[in-house]
């Protein structure tokens, strides 16, 4: 058991049979007051998300998940298939994986984690960046100079993001899946 105190940001805790993510951790001290942690939780199970104040020494149970290497094999329906090394297939739905979609293309091979909660496969994660292929791009401001200029551009899946000017159709770029920001041009996966 940890104490509020020790809880970090991207760390899992049960609450109530539950596990939560801890998106923001902040102590606060003031005055008389007794320390307390301002905390940003969020459901691994139902995606709800909550804000919570516990008291700096109040008890609270860390959960190690579980994790296995997986790949996209195929989508059925509104369910996504993942499989890991063994052939094992992982079925999860369009709600489970909202963070990941717009990554998700037919054929990717980008090496995704499983995290499992008592047995049961809860969501995947992608890489920390992943390469993609330009679809569609809008056409260069002529003369615009002044700093870093971007303009939208579209993946084969439909996603939108911005791009540097200078990047075309055709051309790979490396995307930051944390942010779905634009990082840099990328050469063509092997």
């Amino acid at each position: 058991m940890k104490t509020a105190q020790d809880v970090k940001v991207n760390n899992v805790v049960l609450i109530d049979g539950s596990p939560w993510l801890v998106q923001k951790a902040e102590y606060t001290k003031s005055g008389r007051n007794s320390a307390i942690m301002k905390m940003k939780l969020r459901n691994l199970l139902t995606g709800s998300t909550t804000e919570t104040v516990y008291k700096f020494d109040d008890k609270m149970e860390q959960v190690n998940l579980d994790q296995v290497d997986v790949t996209y094999s195929y989508k059925a329906d509104d369910m996504y298939v993942f499989m890991d090394g063994e052939y094992n297939q992982y079925e999860l739905s369009a709600e489970d994986v909202e963070s990941v979609i717009p990554y998700i293309v037919d054929g990717m091979t980008d090496e995704c984690k499983a995290v499992f909660f008592q047995g049961k496969v809860i969501s995947v994660d992608l890489p920390t960046t992943i390469v993609r292929q330009i679809d569609y791009a809008e056409g260069s401001a002529r003369g615009d100079t002044s700093g870093k200029v971007m303009k939208v551009a579209k993946l084969s899946n439909g996603t939108e993001l911005k791009v540097a000017d200078f990047c075309e159709v055709g051309d790979w770029i490396e995307i930051d899946t944390r942010t779905g920001e634009y990082k840099s041009r990328a050469k063509a996966p092997a």
